[in-house]
């Protein structure tokens, strides 16, 4: 590939490096998401204070997480910098990309199972990429919300396949379900006991099992319930136990109660 048409990052970008050389001044480094850009990490740029060994910090073959820092892009390497990267932003962007080899990985089985030509698999890949951001955040919404592939516009007879996957390989941050509560007490406490009715199942929150339940009015006789777990199994049990502490004090007033999901 030419200098010419090289995509270089961002000023202030983290980026992920593997050391190629190491030096008396500094660090030779290869950027991984950017094929043929090469950048430099010079020894105050590698940890504050007096540096006496500077294999101590980096070495070859080492992957590293660097900011950008202000370069020449005349087909020089980049200037970065370790020192200015923090712990916690560290592993968070180390993670990203690790995520990001991972749904690769899985996008490139997905094609060779489905035996999709390489200019569809590779069309598809970077309108997902467009719309989700990152392929992987396009599995992680697949996983979460089997409709948001459709939702975002989507088509055609892969989505399933590629929904499959996600749901198979994906464990997501959380799993969200959002549905419609459609309440009727026709007494002169009606209002109060659907009050008590949502209440009941707000309730079911709990901090220390991440499991968060909302509700909120909608235009009566809807109401919406929007749902948060760490996983399907706890995401299904609290829809469940939401609906069912929802019905039982209607029902019980004299009242009606329908829920769907979306």
């Amino acid at each position: 590939m030419s200098k010419s048409k090289l995509t270089y990052p961002d000023e202030g970008e983290l980026v992920i490096v593997t050391v190629h050389s190491v030096k008396q001044n500094g660090a030779d480094v290869t950027l991984d998401e950017y094929e043929g850009v090469a950048g430099f990490i010079f020894i105050g740029e590698i940890a504050s204070g007096w540096i006496k060994n500077i294999r101590r910090f980096v070495r070859e073959g080492q992957r590293l997480v660097c900011k950008v820092m202000p370069s020449r892009r005349d087909g020089s390497s980049l200037k970065l910098s370790l020192k200015s990267v923090s712990e916690e932003r560290r592993r968070d962007r180390l993670q990203q990309w690790k995520n990001e080899q991972r749904a690769l990985q899985l996008f490139k089985v997905l094609s060779e199972s489905q035996k999709w030509e390489s200019e569809f698999s590779s069309n598809l890949q970077t309108e997902l990429t467009q719309v989700f951001e990152t392929l992987y955040g396009a599995f992680e919404e697949a996983a979460m919300h089997e409709g948001s592939i459709i939702d975002a516009g989507f088509e055609g007879d892969w989505i399933q396949p590629f929904v499959d996957l996600a749901v198979e390989n994906i464990i997501p941050p959380f799993v969200e379900i959002r549905g419609i509560l459609t309440l009727k007490v026709e007494t002169a406490d009606g209002v109060e006991t659907i009050r008590s009715a949502l209440i009941a199942a707000e309730n079911i929150s709990s901090s220390e099992d991440e499991i968060e339940v909302h509700c909120y009015y909608d235009g009566a006789p809807e109401y919406r319930i929007e749902l948060r777990a760490p996983d399907f199994k706890t995401a299904e049990d609290t829809w469940r136990n939401s609906i069912s502490a929802v019905v039982s004090i209607i029902e019980e007033a004299g009242g009606t109660a329908d829920s769907y999901r979306e």
